[in-house]
């Protein structure tokens, strides 16, 4: 199964049925803050429905087919993140991530997009690696950005959430690029 430690205190596991009470009461506390932006805490209603996600995620790791990750600090759980797809054929990927509002601003996403890319790049060996993001979501566009990726262009009227839509820029790295990157630092 998926664990990759980035430091000592920050680690990336694949979700387990046990931390479904974990997972919901991150997504209840935040609820109001993520659902400006994603859909799925408007979905997730009761810690079933996040057993219910985990379960789903774990039958898509097993058939390599994109999952998301734990993002634990120590031993709690500040967010996820994860791969959306894997399209093999075209040796591609696109990471999607959230953050508890209460751990914003310390580093933890960057780091673990940095891992991810990092691991789909050497281990998956993808030659892509895109990232969406509300265009309205300055933070979270901003994490792409800084990491090298380039800006491919804006979805317009991309998803429908809570009453209106919000456009996705849309954010692409390759290997090459992610080579050349690391290779400078």
């Amino acid at each position: 199964m998926f664990n990759y430690r980035i430091d000592d205190s920050l680690c990336l596991t694949l979700l387990e049925t046990g931390d479904a009470d974990a997972l919901y009461a991150l997504i209840d506390r935040n609820r109001d803050y993520i659902g400006q932006w994603l859909k799925f805490p408007s979905m997730t209603l009761s810690v079933d429905d996040s057993g219910a996600f985990i379960e789903r995620t774990r039958l898509r790791y097993a058939k390599d087919d994109g999952y998301w990750i734990g993002i634990w600090e120590g031993s709690q759980l500040v967010g996820s993140i994860g791969y959306l797809y894997m399209d093999q054929d075209n040796r591609k990927t696109e990471i999607g991530y959230w953050l508890g509002r209460e751990f914003e601003g310390r580093g933890i996403i960057t780091r673990a997009i940095q891992a991810l890319i990092q691991f789909a790049f050497s281990r998956l060996h993808m030659n892509k690696i895109e990232i969406g993001a509300a265009s309205s979501n300055a933070r979270s566009r901003a994490i792409p950005e800084r990491l090298g990726f380039q800006r491919e262009g804006e979805i317009r009227d991309y998803e429908f959430i809570n009453g209106h839509y919000l456009n996705r820029v849309i954010y692409g790295l390759t290997a090459s690029e992610w080579d050349a990157r690391t290779d400078s630092n």
